[in-house]
């Protein structure tokens, strides 16, 4: 990595994770990352789907879920072990290390931050699929935000790593989204009868 960005990158992660920090963050941060806390977004998803969109509403589902292990396998098996970077917390050129929020040190490498690039590929994926039929569909780049600062922001990825997760993840998103409004057009809701 080019010099000028790595200073640029461990400069802002030292301000993120040393100084802009509060208790309030300390606090709801290190839950805010966590795929169990949105497990209820997951679900209301799956229902508005079903509900609104029957048959097709399933195949958007199956087509979300596709993305999501696409985004996964390509930053963690691929990205994540060709490039092999140490994670924030396990990095010994920090200056001043690394304020870890969570109980562990995760073992795999840090570019790309698979959150990052699941959480935009999802939020992309959603967005362009629903965008034409619901006025909230932005709010899902929002939650991929919260999601992505967090992961600095506890310690665990640098900015360039969620930042180059969150252009992978787009990019993954834009390409399955359009290949399912290619196969199946744009979502239909079901008429009420």
């Amino acid at each position: 990595m080019d010099n000028s960005v790595l200073n640029f990158d461990y400069a802002l992660f030292d301000k993120i994770n040393h100084q802009w920090t509060n208790s309030f963050f300390d606090a709801v941060l290190p839950y805010i990352r966590e795929s169990v806390i949105w497990v209820p977004l997951y679900l209301f998803l799956a229902a508005f789907g079903v509900i609104n969109f029957g048959r097709s509403g399933l195949f958007w589902m199956l087509a979300a879920i596709v993305t999501i292990i696409l985004s996964n396998y390509i930053s963690s098996d691929i990205i994540k072990t060709m490039v092999d970077r140490p994670r924030p917390c396990r990095d010994s050129m920090l200056e001043n290390g690394a304020r870890l929020l969570i109980n562990r040190c995760p073992s795999s490498g840090s570019f790309t931050s698979s959150h990052a690039t699941n959480h935009f590929a999802l939020a992309t994926f959603l967005y362009i699929t629903l965008k034409q039929l619901v006025k909230w569909s932005g709010w899902f780049f929002v939650w991929a935000l919260a999601i992505i600062y967090a992961q600095v922001y506890v310690g665990v990825h640098f900015p360039v790593d969620v930042i180059g997760g969150a252009i992978l993840g787009a990019s993954i998103g834009y390409f399955a989204a359009n290949l399912f409004l290619f196969k199946f057009g744009m979502l239909q809701p079901v008429s009420q009868s």
